[in-house]
């Protein structure tokens, strides 16, 4: 039938069958498939607003305030260097700063400053430091701010 003689039949039995044992067979299960690469893990510290207060104080680390201008003008943290984290040249703007320094980074509330992290990290920047609370969380510290 079909062209097959009867010899192959015991051959293609033979190999249902071990296909089946090999299938079925405890321990044999196929491996899981590797799980999606996971998203990169960015290269930063998350602080809250006491340890961002303490590394403020060092002159030779810089704060970065990644909101908006309008955000930066209503008030922001004194001596903070202001880069818009959705300026289309951000990256070249903080790379003018150096990347070997350490900065200390913010939004309002950590969102986007956890995402300039993500941008700054991928650049090549060494120490970042992300506000956890934000500005926001300054602010309601009763930490100083300039306007």
């Amino acid at each position: 039938m079909f062209g097959y003689s009867n010899m192959n039949t015991p051959l293609l039995s033979a190999l249902i069958v071990s296909l089946f044992f090999c299938i079925s067979m405890p321990g044999a299960e196929r491996a899981p498939a590797a799980p999606a690469k996971a998203a990169q893990e960015i290269k930063m510290k998350r602080v809250g607003v006491d340890e961002f207060a303490k590394l403020r104080a060092d002159t030779n680390n810089i704060v970065l305030d990644v909101r908006t201008e309008k955000e930066f003008k209503a008030g922001h943290i004194p001596g903070a260097v202001h880069i818009d984290v959705n300026a289309p040249d951000f990256e070249k703007q903080v790379g003018k700063l150096g990347t070997n320094k350490t900065f200390l980074v913010h939004c309002a509330s950590g969102v986007r400053s956890r995402r300039a992290c993500g941008r700054l990290d991928a650049a090549g920047f060494q120490n970042l430091i992300d506000l956890a609370p934000g500005f926001n969380g300054w602010e309601k510290a009763g930490q100083p701010v300039a306007k």
